[in-house]
């Protein structure tokens, strides 16, 4: 993928936010499935599985928005 300076610049500040929430969410779900029997893992285990990703997918939108200017988008004239 081909960014900007500037955009390079956005990624590697979402990189080092990440880091930390997505390591311990991966430590979380190391804890999770080594916890489970292999006839668990499916069922209830890939929800809360499927819980974690979404957690991190929101996370880093969170991030994402957080460094961006604040103000509402204004509809064209």
């Amino acid at each position: 993928m081909d960014l900007t300076p500037e955009q390079q610049a956005e990624a590697h500040r979402l990189f080092d936010a990440l880091q930390g929430p997505f390591l311990e969410e991966a430590r979380r779900l190391a804890e999770l499935l080594a916890s489970k029997a292999n006839a668990q893992l499916l069922g209830k285990t890939e929800f809360e599985v499927r819980g974690a990703v979404h957690r991190l997918g929101a996370q880093a939108l969170q991030t994402a928005l957080e460094g961006r200017k604040k103000g509402g988008t204004r509809a064209p004239a």
